[in-house]
Formats: structure tokens, sequence, C-alpha cells
């Protein structure tokens, strides 16, 4: 019976092995290919090897870095068999959702593609901020159809003195279909007259509230709607006004109307109108980065102080030529011959753009002539503010940096919102070969304005001390800082061979001393600090390493101090190695002080002034104005500076000298 009992057992197990086995097989095998494997083109494309350092590499394209951003920027394409710059694509604009666009706030800055409906004008002697008791006439039916009235929020009387009251123009905007939108718009006087019929007057004169002022009256042109247009007529639609105060140009993207609403006199200055057709989006710098040979250039423009008004040129001689004012003179004469006589790559403008002292009474008229020379040469540029960029007391940092950025070929950024000042943020310069390695930091910081004051009888605030890098913005270099991968360095381009030259000969290698340690950094902020007027290093020489001229003028920096020096600028080394302490910043940028444009160097780190640069800030009989320019190379590992002069038609270069890297002043 057990042999029966186990014969049967053994039919039973052979009958259900077969299907059993092939059962769990095709377990097996759907397990495989639906959860195990997972086809991956292999680490080879996520990650890249070479003399450097490990980088991650994103198949997808890569974003704009002209923002600071760590991340590589360009398109990486593994099918495309033609090799592409990293850095030399087209930059891609932010997609816009243009229905979320508020049709009814003033917003200038925005990419709007909305047509206008209607135009009116309105004088009152009621703030419209305070009270709409002066708003144009509206009914629930003409809001719901033709849009509701949205005011520019800029007093085309402002500068013709208290008693010309608020003159403000309104218009309207409309998505909809089947409604005429504005095709073009005209002033012109009382007695002139469009000859066609489908031009509309606004009855309220431009120039009401001013005495013995001869009537300017707006006329607008109606077309198609919007659903019989083209797309050629569409992209010309008239789509934002503004106001613009002062002889200068407008702001990006906008054509004044002529002629000025409010005519200059000893007592006021021009006033105009402006619009803009269809959406100009400004031009976006590519990322920076070196020359394939490996040389990367940086101009200083320090304190071009420029005003609303038209200025006299200060301290130059009598003789001397400034017919267009000390803005235009500036940078027609100074700032647009240093550009193409140097051609850099970048333009570091460190503070006091605006004058203030009561001349910069509105900031973006002055914002949108100060960059003007640079960007039409399409360089990139950054800034940061000094103490004079927020006297104005009319639009704040946090207000400037948005139209810094809204400019052409800005990099500014404003930096973290939870630590002290505006304009916090860093910049990283890559090599220009397919490995765009990190090869140089610029370090931009914010010294503020004022630390202490007081309000005086007339409710003025009259600064008392300057301010200073506090410890939130100490803590937040040093984490910046720790940010930064270290590479070998000196660097060697990959030139798209990465580990193929290891197998050359020995004997044809040329060995060099290498390390691996952070890329050399800059930094630049408006005010200079305490330790700048330190006593200065000692080279080997036995000469005090202190190249230019000081001593003209007070000492710039703030009297309180957190201690950024010691605390942050020689705690960042550039390597973990106990033997090298070297700091990461080798060189700092001041403006501030026009008089004052040496270099020195204290504890390991050089200290540097850019000197006047402008008409419009005071300077002194017989000191030329001039530029500090720092001309870097061997990838980031040679920077080199000097300064050109306007003295003998800008051929003049003072105190040419290496500060970092092989044959460095010693």
């Amino acid at each position: 019976m057990a042999l029966l009992g186990v014969g049967r057992l053994l039919r039973f197990l052979r009958s259900v092995s077969i299907p059993l086995s092939t059962f769990i097989a095709f377990s097996c095998a759907l397990i495989f290919i639906f959860i195990l494997y997972q086809p991956t083109p292999g680490p080879g494309l996520l990650q890249r090897l070479g003399w450097q350092s490990w980088d991650s590499v994103s198949l997808a394209p890569k974003p704009n870095l002209g923002s600071g951003s760590s991340s590589s920027t360009g398109n990486t394409d593994i099918e495309s068999p033609q090799p592409t710059e990293w850095w030399n694509v087209s930059q891609q604009e932010d997609a816009v959702d243009w229905a979320s666009l508020p049709l009814d706030e003033w917003t200038p800055l925005l990419p709007h593609d909305t047509g206008f409906s209607e135009i009116a004008v309105t004088h009152c002697y009621v703030n419209p901020r305070l009270a709409s008791v002066c708003d144009p006439d509206s009914t629930p039916e003409q809001d719901a159809k033709m849009g509701k009235f949205v005011r520019v929020d800029r007093n085309l009387n402002f500068d013709a003195g208290y008693f010309s009251g608020y003159l403000n123009v309104y218009y309207r905007r409309t998505r909809r279909q089947d409604v005429n939108l504005i095709t073009d718009i005209k002033l012109l006087p009382a007695d002139q007259s469009p000859s066609s019929t489908d031009w509309v007057k606004v009855p309220t004169s431009l120039r009401s509230g001013v005495t013995n002022a001869p009537a300017l009256y707006l006329w607008y042109q109606l077309g198609k709607t919007a659903g019989q247009m083209t797309k050629a007529e569409k992209a010309n639609l008239i789509t934002e006004l503004d106001v613009l105060y002062g002889d200068d140009v407008a702001w990006y993207g906008f054509e004044k109307l002529k002629p000025a609403t409010l005519v200059h006199d000893a007592q006021r200055q021009d006033t105009w109108l402006t619009m803009r057709r269809g959406v100009k989006p400004p031009p976006r710098a590519q990322p920076l980065h070196f020359s394939h040979d490996g040389k990367f250039k940086i101009l200083q423009i320090a304190d071009l102080h420029y005003s609303v008004a038209k200025q006299k040129c200060r301290d130059t001689p009598p003789d001397f030529a400034c017919s267009a004012g000390a803005d235009n003179t500036t940078a027609k004469t100074l700032v647009g011959a240093m550009l193409d006589i140097e051609k850099p790559d970048l333009v570091v403008f460190t503070g006091d753009q605006l004058n203030g002292q009561g001349t910069d009474w509105d900031p973006k008229s002055i914002l949108a002539k100060f960059s003007r020379e640079v960007a039409d040469r399409g360089i990139p540029w950054a800034a940061v503010f000094g103490n004079h960029d927020e006297e104005n007391g009319v639009a704040t940092k946090e207000t400037q940096v948005k139209m810094l950025k809204a400019l052409p070929y800005s990099l500014m950024e404003a930096g973290p919102k939870d630590i002290h000042g505006v304009g916090n943020y860093v910049l990283k310069v890559k090599s220009a070969d397919p490995s765009a390695m990190h090869l140089l930091t610029l370090y931009f910081l914010d010294t503020g304005s004022y630390s202490r004051g007081f309000y005086n009888l007339w409710g003025w605030f009259t600064p008392t001390a300057y301010d200073y890098i506090r410890q939130d913005q100490i803590d937040w270099f040093m984490q910046e800082s720790a940010a930064i991968k270290p590479i070998q360095r000196p660097f060697t381009p990959d030139n798209g061979q990465d580990l193929g030259h290891i197998w050359k000969r020995e004997d044809q290698l040329t060995p060099q001393t290498t390390k691996l340690a952070k890329p050399n950094a800059m930094m630049f902020f408006h005010m200079p600090l305490p330790e700048t007027y330190d006593k200065a290093d000692i080279g080997p020489s036995g000469r005090p390493l202190d190249v230019g001229i000081t001593g003209q003028e007070e000492k710039g920096n703030a009297k309180e101090n957190a201690g950024f020096f010691k605390k942050g600028i020689l705690q960042a080394a550039e390597s973990d190695n106990a033997r090298d302490l070297a700091p990461e910043v080798k060189i700092i940028g001041n403006g501030h002080c026009h008089l004052t444009e040496n270099c020195r160097r204290v504890s390991g780190v050089w200290f540097c002034f850019g000197g006047g640069g402008s008409y419009a800030g005071y300077g002194k009989l017989g000191f030329d104005r001039r530029f500090r320019v720092y001309d870097i190379s061997d990838y980031g590992e040679t920077i080199r500076t000097y300064k050109r002069t306007e003295h003998d038609n800008f051929e003049e270069l003072l105190d040419d000298m290496v500060l970092v890297g092989k044959n460095a002043r010693t």
C-alpha cells in the first residue's frame, strides 16, 4: 500500500510539473520585462568623466544661466552629429500665459499683447491714488465690452508744480474679438487734426493745469476688430503707455510721442508720453563663459550719479564741452568709447547709478538710460546698489531690481529675501569647451545705504552713518562659498576628447603642478570695508603691495562692522587642504570713492577701487576720469588689472599689473 501511495504521488507531481514550471517561467518573464528590466543608455550619458570633476549631464535642454544659477546652460542633443557651443544657443524667453496677464492694472514691464479700445485723459486736483473722484466716466456695460479704465500711474504735471494738479492718461484693454482696437496715436495742437475720419480726439488737453502752455490733444485711430486683423496687424497694436521725465531715451521697447507734453525751462524738465507697439521682450545675455583660449574681461563702471535733469559736468576745465549734459556726455564720451576700446565680456556697475540728493525723483527715467551704451553693444552687465541709489524715496531697491531685470542683457538678481540688502547674488563664468566647467566665481553684495539717521524739522531723513554688510549676509556668503565644487587646477579644456590623450607616451607629457581647489573668485560691492585701509602686505621684494592713488578724500567705509572680512572672506578658503589656506576671493572691487583708485593687498586679498568714471559725480581738476579693467586669462588662473583714463584719447593705461597667478605683483 505504501508503494502504491508513493507511485500515485509521483504520477500526480509529474502531471502538474510541466504546467507549473511553465507558469513559473512565464511569471518570471513578466516580472523581468515589466519590473526588473529598465532600459537605460548607461552611466556614460548621465555622468561625464574629465580631468576636472564629475558633472551631471541632463539630456533635456538646460536653463539659461544669466541668473547666477549653478546649472550649466545649453542644449545637449546626443543625436545631433553637429557639435554646438553649449553657450551659443538661442535664448528662449519664458513661456507667457497671455490669458493670465491682468487687464485692469497698469503693469508696463509685463509683455502684454492685448490692444486698447479707448484712451482718456483727466485733470484733477485730488490725488487719484487716494480717491477716484476724477476717473473717466463709465458704465458696467461699457466695462464689460471695452474693458475697465486703467490709469497710467504717472502724473504728466509732476514737474510743473503742486498747483498744476494731477494730469493722468487712462486706457481700456479688451480681449473681445468684436471691438475696434487702437492702431495709432498722435499728439496735435488745438488748430490741427488728422485728415481721415477714423481718428478720435480726447477732449482734455495734455497740458491742462500748466499756465500759459498751448493746448496739446491726444488723438487715437480706431482700426479693425481683433477678429478681423491679421497676425501682423495684431503684432503692431499699441499695447502699453508710459511717461518719461527728462530729455533722454525712453524705456526699452517704447518710443516717445512728440512733442513733449511739458516743455523744459529753467524750473522744469521735459515730460513725454511714450508708447509700445506689440511685445518687445528685452534680449537676454548668453551664459558667461571664457573664450576658447581661456580669456575673460570685466570692465568696472563706478559711480555714474545720473539724474533726471540735465546736469552740468562737475570738476572739469572751463572750456570742457558739456552741452549735452553730464549724463549724456559721460555715456557717449566716456562709457561708449571705453566699451569700443576694451570690448569687455561683462560690465559691472558698482553702485550709485542714481545721483540721489534730490535729483533722481523718477528712478525709472534714469534706469532707462544708464546701461543703454552697454546694451546697445550686446554686452552682459551686472550691478550692485550704492548708498545714493535709495535716496529718492520713490522706488525701493526691490522695485528697482524689477526694472533692472527688465532691461536688455541684464544679469542683475534681487537675491534672497530673508537677508539684509537687495542684490546679494552669484554669477559663474564657465569654460567654452563642452565640459562647461565653472572656472570663475563672481559674488555681488549690497552694502546698504545708511544705518542711522534722524528726521529733521522738515520731515527729511538725515543720514549720520553708512550701512555695512550684516551677519546674515556673511552667513549667506559662507553657504554660497561652501556650495562651490572644487576642480582640478589649472584647468585643461576637454576639447571633446576627454581621456583620449592619456595614451600618449609618457615622455611626451609635460608635468605640471596641479591642485584640487575651488575656482578663483572676485567680489563686488559699493562701499569699502574698514580693512581696505589697513596696512598693506609686504611682498618678497620688501615693498608694500599698494599701487595707485589714495588719500585724496576721506575714508569711505562704514564705522560699524560685522566682521565680514575676518568672519567671511578669510574663512572661505579655496581648498580643504590645511597646508593651503589661500582665500577663495582674491579681489574685492569697490566704488564709492571717486578720487581713490588704488589696489592694496591685505591678508592675501586685493582691495581695488574703480575710481571716478562720470562727469556727473564729483572729481578733481587734473584727475582724469577712469575705469578699471580686469583682464582674466589662463582659464581664471591669472588676473591682471589696469586703469584706462580719458587722457590722450584713452590711450593712457595706469598701473598695469598682475594681481593673481604667474608673475603676480610682489
